[in-house]
């Protein structure tokens, strides 16, 4: 019996340990964290193309995190920007940061692809753009027909992957989502925090 209540004990000090170590310490870290001045909500439509990211698990493929050079080397070598902090994900709910790089990071590609035609694309055949890419293609967002109406966007797509006698048109859902793309820009300045407990150091102190 006492063997179990130590064995108890301490499974319960283990757990309280690995609480406050992995949840309740990072909260109290960037509970009070401000957005950057550069940063900008949402707009509506970048809202919904942040909800087709979801649905269609961009999240498991794409990371929106790049890393410290002395962590990993690799994310400033291929262009992907500055290392991430947490203003920057002031208005996500819930956070995208992603755990996997099937696909490259997503954080400033908006910066990176800026073409809303590139994007649709891009979407609508991934292998027309980037020869040999493993990234599905998402036909469903799109639709083939034979004349677009004036306020629909059609898709340029390069010769060989255009439809004869057809128009790729996409759909409110794909344009959406590219503008969602097309918004992640993060290449504002960021400031470190400002010491607790006093002003910040002036220049030469």
């Amino acid at each position: 019996m006492e063997n179990e209540v130590k064995l108890t004990a301490g499974a319960m000090v283990t757990l309280g340990i690995a609480v406050s170590a992995l949840i309740v310490m990072p909260y109290i870290q960037v509970s009070d964290v401000k957005p950057p001045e550069g940063l900008k909500p949402y707009t509506s439509a970048q809202l919904r193309g942040r909800s087709v990211y979801i649905a269609n698990g961009c999240v498991y493929c794409h990371s929106q995190q790049p890393r410290d050079r002395s962590f990993a080397p690799a994310d400033a070598e291929r262009g992907w920007g500055r290392v991430s902090v947490p203003g920057d994900y002031y208005y996500d709910n819930p956070h995208l940061l992603g755990s996997m790089r099937t696909g490259p990071d997503l954080f400033n590609i908006g910066v990176r692809q800026p073409s809303m035609d590139w994007n649709l694309g891009h979407l609508y055949q991934p292998r027309a753009y980037v020869p040999g890419s493993i990234m599905p293609s998402y036909p469903f967002l799109f639709e083939v027909k034979d004349k677009a109406d004036p306020d629909e966007v059609v898709v340029k797509l390069p010769p060989d992957y255009q439809p004869q006698n057809k128009v790729v048109v996409a759909r409110p859902e794909a344009v959406d989502l590219v503008k969602y793309l097309q918004g992640m820009n993060h290449t504002y300045p960021i400031l470190p925090p400002e010491p607790k407990g006093g002003a910040a150091p002036k220049a030469g102190q």
